[in-house]
């Protein structure tokens, strides 16, 4: 635990680190994000609601670029919770030129679902950019990371212990390209193996509306090769939301 709050440390002030201590110009600063909100409200013969939110933002300091990432989940059906996620990320690259870059990343879960309270992941390592030619970008990032995972109570009951960690290989790939000058399609993937493998994908399209609104589709898919208990390896999540770029 120890050496994931270090870990977790480093991640969360080394993007302020670099800032109080870099040199550049009020020029060199730039500031941009992506707000998403999707809900869905049924009355009479079935009472479901649901709340999709996304927050993401991206700032330029120096050499350094931070990204940070704020997700939202919650639906319920005739009164009865059937989905409850949060989930929070921050990650920092230091260019070292314009295609390869120093990465440090960190993010935290709540997803009661899972049999889990929380799952934390810290990792550093190497990026680097393949195609960044204007409609087309891809990534790629690789590096050893460390993982924490807090049982709930049922679970510790069951099982006869609190908490899971492991080191893991950390990797992740993100691919975009622009349709159209009006439309865009992402792919991001997104691994952990450790004591399991974890991964994450989301393909997204986005389509302007008016200005600076869009609305955006997205699949996503979450797996684990070991799920506690009786849950399932593999989740999915379908979302049609309005994005507004800032």
């Amino acid at each position: 635990m120890k050496m994931l709050l270090t870990a977790m440390a480093v991640v969360m002030a080394a993007p302020f680190a670099a800032h109080a201590g870099a040199d550049f110009v009020e020029g060199d600063k730039t500031f941009a994000g992506e707000a998403e909100l999707g809900a869905t409200l049924t009355t009479g013969n079935t009472d479901t609601s649901s709340l999709k939110a996304r927050l993401s933002l991206k700032q330029e300091l120096g050499n350094w670029e931070n990204q940070y990432l704020f997700e939202g989940l919650y639906k319920e059906d005739t009164e009865e919770l059937t989905a409850k996620r949060y989930y929070g990320a921050v990650q920092g690259d230091y260019k070292f030129d314009d295609i390869s870059y120093m990465y440090l990343t960190g993010n935290h879960e709540i997803d009661p679902f899972t049999g889990f309270d929380f799952k934390t992941i810290a990792s550093a390592g190497y990026g680097h950019k393949f195609i960044d030619n204007g409609p087309m970008y891809l990534s790629a990032e690789f590096g050893p990371g460390f993982i924490y995972k807090k049982l709930d109570d049922e679970q510790q009951a069951l099982l006869g212990y609190s908490s899971e960690d492991s080191v893991v290989a950390h990797g992740s790939m993100t691919f975009t390209y622009d349709i159209s000058d009006s439309s865009r399609f992402t792919q991001l993937f997104v691994a952990d193996y450790g004591d399991s493998l974890e991964g994450r994908s989301e393909s997204a399209i986005t389509a302007n509306i008016i200005g600076a609104l869009a609305m955006k589709f997205a699949v996503i898919v979450r797996y684990n090769n070991e799920p506690l208990d009786d849950k399932k390896s593999t989740d999915t999540e379908t979302n049609m939301t309005l994005l507004y770029s800032f």
